[in-house]
């Protein structure tokens, strides 16, 4: 019993880094629709985000036979009890890159998000979700906890974006439209900055049993 057990953690861990994976892309894919205008990498975005939904319910449901037909021992329940809400967390960063791509096709040709910090604070999100999940993979306390401090980079972010739209918006009123999609842009980056940070942080529940927002 024990070994089909560990095969199926094992299985469990190999889900979750492919599901971590496909967020990477659809965040990727998102941001190369958002800032070159990408068509194909749009609906790309798409389509991953419903595989992302589609691998959130295999991974749920392997989590509730670990929990149902096996005894799982403190350490294994603190696993598969981190793994169900690292896959909400992942689901939810695909319905942000989803709307990212969404939002996108309507600043297509325009240079506004060229005027603003918006692609720094996209890069800032897919790193913690790329540091998350790697911390994930190497069990690695010292990276997850780097990724809840770098939280702060991707709000400082956000609010340099806000400012930097609200100057565009005095200087170019006929840009409104566009420079509000952008906040909206930028607030599901820092969203995804959110999640990463819940996913970090219930990587280290699973290794050490204290959650961060507990202590």
């Amino acid at each position: 019993m024990r070994n089909r057990f560990d095969q199926q953690l094992e299985q469990l861990n190999e889900d979750l880094i492919e599901l971590g994976a496909m967020c990477k892309e659809a965040i990727a894919d998102a941001t190369t629709a958002l800032l070159d205008s990408d068509k194909q990498a749009r609906q790309k975005a798409f389509m991953v985000e419903y595989e992302i939904d589609h691998k959130e319910r295999d991974i749920e449901s392997l989590c509730m036979k670990l929990l149902l037909q096996q005894q799982p021992v403190a350490r294994d329940l603190r696993t598969i009890s981190a793994a169900l809400k690292m896959i909400s967390d992942m689901e939810r960063i695909g319905d942000q890159a989803s709307d990212i791509a969404d939002i996108a096709k309507f600043l297509e040709g325009s240079n506004i998000t060229q005027q603003v910090h918006i692609r720094k604070m996209a890069e800032a999100a897919m790193r913690m979700l790329t540091d998350s999940i790697d911390s994930f993979v190497k069990k690695d306390l010292l990276l997850a906890r780097q990724v809840m401090k770098e939280d702060d980079i991707v709000d400082d972010l956000f609010m340099e974006v806000k400012k930097e739209l609200i100057q565009l918006i005095a200087e170019n009123p006929e840009e409104g439209e566009r420079c509000i999609d952008i906040l909206m842009i930028a607030k599901y980056f820092e969203r995804i900055g959110d999640h990463a940070v819940n996913i970090a942080e219930w990587v280290e529940y699973s290794v050490t049993g204290v959650h961060s927002n507990n202590e």
